[in-house]
């Protein structure tokens, strides 16, 4: 959800539909309100095409906002996979280096262990294994003796082999793996700067849709004041012709009177804890108010800058890309944010402007959904993470544990 935009979208997502029921009610509030005969009265043919027209305009207007939503939702979901991608590569270097490093401790300790072996020969005067020789009591000794200090020193030399080898192969595949990864983040740095494009396009349909809806809303009006003057000039006209022949008959009878005309009235639309830093940020939690319904962006903005941790904008999506890189439980942190850039839980604005809470620890999640709500973590996930997944990080980059 974004701060501003949410709230239009959710409310044009329906506007067809409105609309119709609108234009249905109207047309019934002015058919009940007269007389039966009334339903003969019409708008004009100019005003009933031009109504037609506006109409059809926004319908397609509106499957163009459709379009780009799932499309949204589509694009968001590949992102996630490669944010899991990135995750788990990363992960994957990671445990490589440990290996790395291993090996290195490994090597050096062989090393120094063949050093001090050959420097406290040296000091002794080779004396070790000159003792080991001369201590041999045959020729067929002295030989089996002479072969096991060969063995010895080849047997170090091969485990040096050994090490180096299984090190290279180490780096080989570190940097193979730290190469995917690159390939990764340009994947998601094009598939962020998409995502970006689309909202572009999907607020300049939207102001299309603006105004389209805005001109049908007049035309109904019009044409519902002209239904309701012809309504009211054949009952003029009717009652007129009936005092004339009541008069023509001397008032015999008055026959074909209406039981009361009624009147039009057309409705009017309704519009319907840690640090204390991470402290300060769970008490902005609890006093910090509802902006509204769809604002769930600026909640977070206005806990934190009310924590006195500064102003960070920008819709749920973007917090999202910007700044949630984790979905290790391990790695929670109370007042962290939790974001999705896109889910199908609450129709268009979820998915194509996803939703952002914030931890408040206990396995407690706050997030504005019109009101200030409390999630387990669990159901929050669950809830939101139906789409391209829940992940958290610190918003803005600023660690406050």
């Amino acid at each position: 959800m974004s701060p501003n935009s949410d709230s239009i979208l959710s409310q044009e997502l329906s506007r067809r539909t409105a609309l119709k029921a609108l234009f249905g009610a109207a047309s019934a509030a002015v058919l009940f309100g007269l007389p039966a005969r009334a339903h003969a009265a019409e708008a004009s043919q100019e005003t009933t095409d031009k109504l037609n027209a506006a109409q059809a305009q926004l319908d397609e207007v509106q499957a163009q906002l459709d379009s780009i939503a799932n499309e949204y939702a589509a694009l968001a979901n590949k992102n996630a996979q490669t944010l899991n991608d990135i995750e788990n590569v990363q992960g994957k270097i990671d445990d490589t280096q440990a290996q790395i490093d291993e090996k290195k401790a490994e090597l050096k300790k062989k090393r120094n262990d063949l050093s001090d072996r050959v420097a406290a020969s040296y000091k002794s005067g080779g004396t070790n294994i000159l003792s080991l020789l001369l201590a041999s009591g045959s020729f067929e000794e002295l030989v089996a003796n002479a072969h096991y200090v060969e063995k010895i020193n080849k047997s170090d030399r091969d485990a040096i082999e050994d090490i180096q080898t299984i090190q290279a192969e180490l780096d080989a595949q570190k940097t193979e793996l730290e190469a995917q990864k690159a390939n990764l983040e340009k994947l998601k740095d094009q598939q962020t700067a998409q995502m970006q494009d689309m909202q572009a396009k999907q607020q300049e349909v939207q102001t299309v849709l603006n105004g389209l809806s805005d001109d049908v809303k007049e035309l109904m009006a019009q044409r519902d004041s002209e239904i309701l003057a012809a309504a009211q000039a054949e009952e003029a006209a009717r009652k007129a012709a009936a005092a004339a022949a009541a008069a023509n008959k001397n008032n015999s009878y008055s026959g074909g009177s209406s039981s009361g005309g009624g009147s039009y009235a057309p409705g009017t639309p309704q519009q319907n804890a840690g640090s204390g830093k991470q402290q300060a940020v769970v008490n902005a939690c609890y006093s910090t108010p509802s902006p509204g319904q769809n604002w769930c962006a600026a909640w977070v903005t206005n806990v934190f800058r009310n924590a006195g941790v500064g102003y960070f904008g920008g819709n749920a999506c973007d917090m999202f890309n910007a700044w949630c890189y984790s979905s290790d439980r391990s790695a929670l942190q109370v007042g962290m944010i939790m974001a999705d850039s896109s889910h199908s839980g609450t129709g268009a604005p979820g998915l194509i402007y996803g939703h952002v809470g914030i931890y408040v620890g206990g396995g407690i999640v706050m997030s504005n959904e019109g009101a200030i709500t409390s999630k387990s973590l669990d159901s929050f996930i669950s809830f939101y993470g139906t789409g391209s997944g829940v992940r958290w990080g610190w918003l803005g980059g600023v660690v406050l544990s």
